[in-house]
């Protein structure tokens, strides 16, 4: 997992994002608690609405550092999403001038939709609209873990 280009404070609260064409998962989680909770999806293809609910966010949590999850193959090959994802990942440093770490996100998204069934989201039209925030926050848990036991 690499690490943020910059060295992390002991402090802090981190926004991790669970990049997809339809919708973009987000996650907080606190770097002295070292724990993260889904916190949104944004819903659509347009990139200035999509930026914007962004924008938003950061105003409101006031992150340290951003995480982004790059999706691969369960070989490590390249996804048909990797290359965006990392483009995602650079915008979000360019744009906000704040630290950005990558995360491996390899089945993250069917842990969270087998972590909401579990929870009794029985809906698929519910767990649907629930998975990527959940996604986010398994990526951004796994970010955190690494950092405590590195």
């Amino acid at each position: 997992m690499p690490e943020a280009a910059a060295p992390l404070p002991a402090r802090g609260t981190l926004l991790g994002f669970d990049f997809g064409l339809a919708r973009i998962g987000v996650a907080v989680g606190e770097l002295e608690t070292g724990q993260a909770s889904a916190l949104a999806t944004i819903a659509g293809e347009a990139n200035q609405a999509r930026f914007a609910a962004i924008e938003k966010l950061l105003a409101e949590w006031r992150p340290v550092a951003l995480v982004v999850g790059i999706p691969t193959h369960l070989d490590g090959n390249a996804h048909e999403l990797t290359a965006r994802c990392r483009r995602f990942a650079n915008q979000l440093h360019g744009r906000y001038g704040l630290p950005v770490a990558e995360v491996d996100e390899r089945l993250s998204s069917a842990e969270a939709e087998h972590a909401l069934r579990d929870a009794g989201v029985q809906r698929w039209r519910d767990r649907k609209a629930a998975v990527d925030a959940a996604a986010a926050r398994i990526l951004l848990q796994n970010f955190l873990d690494a950092r405590r036991h590195a």
